[in-house]
């Protein structure tokens, strides 16, 4: 279907499921990740991994558990944390005047209008924001590794032995904050001379790719490890599992590099379009802030969730196997 169509940008340039997408993403981008890899993980990545040729059937079983009760447990855990955080910044966006002092406003305001549109203030609240899934991508990891196999045995009824011998008992992530507290502390870091030149000097780079690319590296490797240890796993089954994970997430990375350069210009194209559509809208900005955060997070979910699982799950299984027969 042809991009030029009139009817079909102006359902996508206008449509408020968009637009109400887009300032998801711009307020709370880390949750918009954990969602959208919550949808593509519970239900394109399993049909992948399971429809992978000439693979032990248990290594896809673990493969798939492994990716459901990783997004699960990233959703769940994102939702509680994120929450606060999109809440305190969102104080600060309705009045800055009351967490920024006067000289911060000043030179975030510098050459444009309004604090919405200064792209020096967006990167600086994304720090937060998506910082977010940093501080917690170990967290998440030891978390995956303790429900995986647990997952495996709600799944999939009839697997062979993982290994598992009782079953993980935790608390649920609790993270209750004073947002009036919070969004003070988040200003005060605003206000400081180091954040102010930090955003200034890299406002205008793939700040969200990166972000992505470094809590996805942290999480993959803290699962290594986690998994390494672990004594609810059997060993045989450690290896592939491993071996996925790390193939998984650096195909994707790799990948999502060179796919995002490529859509560069395209989605300049797509952003000059919507500013012209929406010219009068309010939150325009907003929404244009969203396009830049969902535009990484969509390429690395499609990347690891549509092509990786089929790659990476075949390379895996017989990695796994090299390396127990070596």
């Amino acid at each position: 279907m042809s991009l030029h169509c009139p009817k079909l940008n102006s359902s996508i340039y206008k449509s408020s499921f968009v637009k109400r997408g887009l300032e998801f993403a711009a307020n709370n981008g880390t949750l918009f990740a954990a969602g959208t890899s919550l949808v593509l993980a519970t239900t394109v990545r399993p049909l992948a991994i399971l429809a992978t040729p000439k693979t032990d059937k248990e290594n896809k079983k673990l493969a798939c558990a492994k990716s459901v009760a990783s997004t699960m447990t990233g959703y769940l855990l994102m939702l509680a944390a994120t929450r606060p955080v999109s809440k305190a910044i969102r104080k600060i966006d309705s009045e800055p005047e009351k967490y920024l002092s006067k000289f911060a406003l000043k030179s975030y305001k510098k050459g444009v209008e309004s604090l919405s549109k200064s792209d020096k203030y967006k990167f600086a609240t994304q720090l937060f924001k998506l910082g977010v899934g940093l501080v917690f991508a170990m967290p998440k990891s030891l978390l995956v590794c303790a429900l995986t196999p647990i997952v495996l045995s709600k799944i999939f009824k009839n697997h062979e032995s993982s290994g598992m011998d009782t079953p993980f008992k935790g608390k649920e992530p609790n993270f209750t904050s004073n947002n009036d507290r919070l969004s003070k502390l988040f200003g005060k870091i605003l206000n400081t001379h180091t954040v102010r030149n930090f955003s200034q000097k890299y406002k205008d780079s793939n700040f969200a790719m990166h972000m992505m690319a470094i809590t996805d590296s942290l999480a993959t490797l803290s699962f290594v490890k986690a998994t390494k240890k672990s004594k609810k796993i059997i060993d045989e089954r450690k290896k592939p599992l491993i071996w996925n994970s790390l193939i998984s997430t650096g195909l994707s990375i790799a990948g999502g590099y060179i796919v995002d350069k490529a859509l560069n210009k395209p989605t300049e194209k797509f952003i000059k379009k919507f500013r012209q559509l929406n010219s009068s809208d309010p939150k325009l900005e907003k929404y244009i802030e969203g396009i830049k955060i969902a535009k990484p997070v969509l390429i690395l979910g499609s990347i690891y969730y549509l092509f990786i699982p089929f790659i990476s799950t075949f390379l895996a299984d017989r990695t796994g196997k090299s390396s127990c027969k070596n």
